[in-house]
């Protein structure tokens, strides 16, 4: 399983089962784990420059944020829709 350098992923008293092993991601490699996109899009785009009131209001907008992502698909694709991500087989074993 590849994690990225979370505390969670790297912390002594994770228990990690005997037929998982975790490969870390290099540091500052976005390109490796596209979900890094997918934030700095959604930061890029949903939070530019404004101070908001409160938690419930950054959470309501993170939510707009997402859900228009998870609309449009090629938006995504763009982001995330390397050659060799699209063309991994997830049936192979």
């Amino acid at each position: 399983m590849i994690v990225d350098k979370a505390a969670w992923h790297t912390a002594g008293s994770l228990a990690i089962p005997e037929n998982i092993e975790l490969f870390p991601l290099l540091p500052h490699s976005p390109e490796l784990n596209p979900v890094e996109l997918i934030w700095d899009e959604a930061r890029e785009k949903g939070f530019k420059n404004e101070v908001f009131n409160s938690l419930a209001l950054v959470e309501d907008r993170l939510c707009d944020v997402l859900r228009s992502l998870e609309e449009d698909h090629t938006r995504v694709h763009s982001i995330t829709g390397w050659s060799w991500i699209i063309s991994i087989n997830l049936n192979a074993n």
